[in-house]
């Protein structure tokens, strides 16, 4: 289960700096929450899938060790990012 072409592209296109900038923290960030996003919907109808939960957590954590870069980098960026895609802190 990965993102469809289209979504990712249109992540990359809303967060990158150009079409092929798919390495910046902001694109990664985008696409790890839509991906977090699509299996926490699957685990609302599937809550014994073990595996994939398992796999929704290592998600999380990269997102949150990405977080904590920009974080320490520039925090203003990080505001920024995560008013952009809704997150809580």
């Amino acid at each position: 289960m990965s993102l469809p072409k289209e979504t990712k592209s249109k992540l990359i296109k809303e967060h990158g700096a150009n079409r092929e900038d798919t390495g910046s923290v902001e694109v990664q960030v985008a696409l790890f929450t839509e991906r977090i996003n699509q299996l926490t919907e699957h685990l609302r109808q599937h809550p014994k899938d073990f595996a994939c939960r398992r796999g929704l957590l290592r998600l999380v954590g990269k997102r949150r060790n990405l977080l904590n870069y920009v974080h320490k980098k520039d925090v203003e960026r990080y505001r920024t990012l995560i008013g952009k895609l809704g997150l809580r802190k």
